[in-house]
């Protein structure tokens, strides 16, 4: 089966544990993973991982250099991400818990957060916070946003708790090639 159908039928059986109907588009993942320090041999960690469209990106970015770690609360997806990528850290679980998740790995510091989590997810729990809680010193942190939503509370609340958990934070967008356009909100820690 497809990952597009996979997608579709885990967003049908638990829309808040799959959070959406299609994969992201090339343009969305590439604005995603360009401000990550991906030098050297970086540890970078993707939330909400889903079919993999920015694990594979990475994957092809990083040519076996560092340490990749994907999170995905749905346990199928996280199933078919691991199966398609062995030399991946593929952690089906909540981001929410995500210093335990990676302390349970060996890991304790990172150096860039890919985040595709929606808006429950941060209400749920402190994201931002957690993610610059794990990046290491000149660490980055990206977060997709859908464009034209950026208005609603949750988003607005969203920048808030960035802007609080990081010491700069900007906007790369808007990305028109996906559907539907979205932006990228991109934390930084201090150097």
């Amino acid at each position: 089966m497809t990952d597009g159908r996979v997608l579709f039928r885990e967003f049908l059986r638990s829309p808040t544990r799959t959070a959406t109907l299609t994969a992201s588009s090339d343009a969305l993942v590439a604005a995603m993973i360009a401000p990550l320090p991906l030098d050297g041999d970086p540890v970078v960690v993707e939330l909400g991982a889903g079919t993999g469209r920015v694990t594979d990106a990475l994957q092809r970015r990083l040519a076996g250099r560092g340490r990749q770690i994907a999170v995905e609360l749905n346990p199928v997806l996280a199933d078919r991400l691991a199966a398609r990528h062995p030399g991946v850290t593929v952690i089906s679980g909540d981001a929410g818990q995500l210093p335990d998740l990676l302390a349970g790995h060996g890991v304790e510091r990172v150096d860039g957060v890919a985040s595709l989590l929606p808006w429950a997810a941060h209400a749920a729990a402190p994201v931002s916070a957690l993610a610059a809680g794990v990046l290491a010193p000149g660490g980055v942190f990206t977060q997709a946003s859908l464009l034209g939503l950026h208005l609603f509370p949750p988003a607005q609340r969203l920048v808030r708790d960035m802007r609080s958990a990081f010491a700069e934070v900007t906007v790369v967008g808007p990305v028109w090639g996906n559907l539907p356009p979205a932006r990228v909100l991109v934390g930084r820690t201090n150097h």
